[in-house]
This record gives C-alpha cells, structure tokens and sequence, in this order.
C-alpha cells in the first residue's frame, strides 16, 4: 500500500513538474526565430499577407519570422509540413481558403484539417469582384443574368482552376441566379484576368487585389462585390446583396494555424498578438490598398469558419459536378 502511494505520489510530482515546465515555456514564449509557412511562390495575395504579418511580428516580438515558402500540390506541401511540425508555437502555417476548399476536393491528405491543426486567428478577408469585359452588354447584376438566360449555354466565366475559391464563386452565383454559365479554368489568377481584359472570356470572378487597376483604367467593368458590405477602395460599385441575392456572401479568407497539441496559453498569445497587429493603422490601410479588409477572430471561431468553408465548398463543388479525387 505503501508503495503504491509512493509510486503515485511520485507520478503527481512529475506530473506538477512537467506542467510548471510547459507554464515557463509558454510564459517565456518566444525565444527564438519562428517561421510562418507559405503554402505558394513569393507574390500573390497568400504571400503578401503573411509578409505583412510576419514584419509586424518580428518588430513585436523582438524575434525573427521567417517566411517559408513551400509551393505545391495546392499548398499540400506546406499544410503537411507544418502538420508535422513541433507543437511548440515556432512553426505557423499561413492557410488561405484554396486550403479548406482542398479538404473537400481531395479524398486522401496527409493531415486532417480538423484535427491535425490548431486555430489561432483570421487576419483578413478579401471578397471577388464580378466584373465582365466592356463589350457584354451589361451594366448591372441583373442584365448579366437576363443575358446568361438568353444566352444559356453560351456565357463564360474564367477563373485561375479548377476548384479555386474564384471558381466555387462562380458556381455559388450559377446557383444561386439558376444559371448555366460555363467554367474555363486558367493556369492562374492573372491568366484569368487577362482573359477577360482582353475578350477572350466574357465574365470573371477576380479577388480584388489582381483587379482594381483593370477597373480603374476601364479595361473590365464591375457589376458587383460578393461581400455583404460595400468595399472602400471600390465605394460605387454594389454588393450582389443589394443587386437582387441576398444574402450572397463569399470572399476569400487568410489566417493563421498551428500544430495540433500547441499549449493553449502559447495559443492564446499568438492570437493576442495578431489582434494587436490587425488594429495597427498601417495594417489596416496596407489591407485597404489590397482590396482587403483585416478581421481577427478567437481561435475558436477561425476553427469554426474552416469546418463551415469545408462543407459548403463540398456543396459547391457536387454541384459542379467534380468530385473528390
């Protein structure tokens, strides 16, 4: 009896130990260089924010955030090495939506998204602009879908793939106006704009960064934004909401994840951390001239938008009648 209280007297002393241990590490968090992980090449708009975030961590924190670009399978890579990563809050994977739609798209992963990860915050959201070339005759939502009924069969939407955010946008309008409007899928979101700036493809569901400048100079028209509220830096152009679907409310998200097992104290650090950058002035404005608009979340209500992406990309895409891989 006697060895048996020992033994678990014992097991409490370790156990207490172990915990005032993590406790030190997560009170003395960060002490070393960390790495946010990017799951595309340098530029475009996954990379640009975890940039931005990354400087205003390290001038924060007082330690260096490298960025670490891990291009391919359609950010697989990265999702998988961060998966795999240390559960110790130095290793940050940077996760755009193309991620959560790919746990629809994809059967087989090397990670589960639900349960391999641990949400720390959203850090912006940017919705799509609809926007045609200047020869569709159509000045608003609903001339475009008169025309798309008129023309059944005959209209055609680019976007930068198969299965991108910009191609489940499209799908959701195709639904939600009930109509038939073809997917041509492009190498990527500049082919994609191109192709309407040049007349190739009639209509486009660009993110708004790839293109304000389009708009500006005149080379596309847009009928419309597919966020709920107007967007700041295009202040005249309506919400798909107010042309007539309400409701309508899709935009690409970025955010920040970590490795499951991940203490919630280091958790809840790194997302106080990210509340405190999304509110500085420059980050707001840097967001602004992007077409973005930055948003914080608590971890749990990040982990909550991925589950809802998820099933409504799987929605989207037996719609479009692909089905997972």
């Amino acid at each position: 009896m006697a060895d048996q209280r020992g033994g678990i007297f014992v097991k409490g002393v370790v156990g207490a130990m172990s915990a005032m241990a993590m406790l030190a590490t997560a009170q003395n968090f960060p002490t070393k260089p960390m790495r946010l992980v990017v799951g595309y090449t340098p530029g475009g708009a996954v990379d640009f924010t975890a940039r931005l975030i990354g400087q205003k961590m390290t001038e924060m924190i007082g330690q260096p955030v490298v960025i670490e670009n891990r291009p391919g399978a359609s950010t697989a890579i990265a999702t998988e090495k961060v998966a795999i990563a240390g559960a110790d809050g130095y290793t940050l994977l940077l996760i755009p939506t193309s991620t959560a739609i790919q746990s629809a798209l994809r059967k087989k992963l090397p990670y589960d998204l639900d349960k391999d990860f641990s949400a720390i915050s959203l850090l912006a959201v940017g919705p799509f602009a609809l926007i045609v070339h200047p020869s569709v005759p159509v000045k608003t939502v609903a001339e475009l879908i008169r025309y798309a009924k008129d023309h059944s069969g005959q209209l055609s939407v680019a976007s930068p793939g198969v299965g991108s955010a910009n191609h489940l946008a499209a799908e959701l309008f195709n639904m939600r106006t009930k109509s038939s409007i073809l997917h041509v899928p492009y190498k990527g979101s500049g082919e994609a704009v191109v192709a309407v700036a040049s007349a190739q493809t009639p209509m486009s569901l660009p993110s708004m960064a790839s293109v304000l400048s389009l708009i500006e100079a005149g080379r596309v028209r847009a009928l419309a934004v597919t966020s709920l509220v107007r967007v700041s830096s295009l202040p005249s152009v309506p919400t798909l909401d107010e042309s007539g679907l309400p409701g309508f409310d899709y935009a690409a998200w970025y955010g920040v994840h970590a490795p499951a097992g991940v203490s919630l104290s280091i958790v809840n650090q790194l997302n106080g951390l990210i509340l405190k950058i999304l509110q500085l002035p420059e980050v707001k404005e840097t967001f602004h001239k992007q077409g973005m608009e930055s948003q914080a979340s608590t971890p749990l209500e990040f982990h909550q938008r991925i589950k809802n992406e998820i099933a409504l990309s799987r929605k989207l895409l037996q719609l479009a009648g692909i089905k997972p891989e």
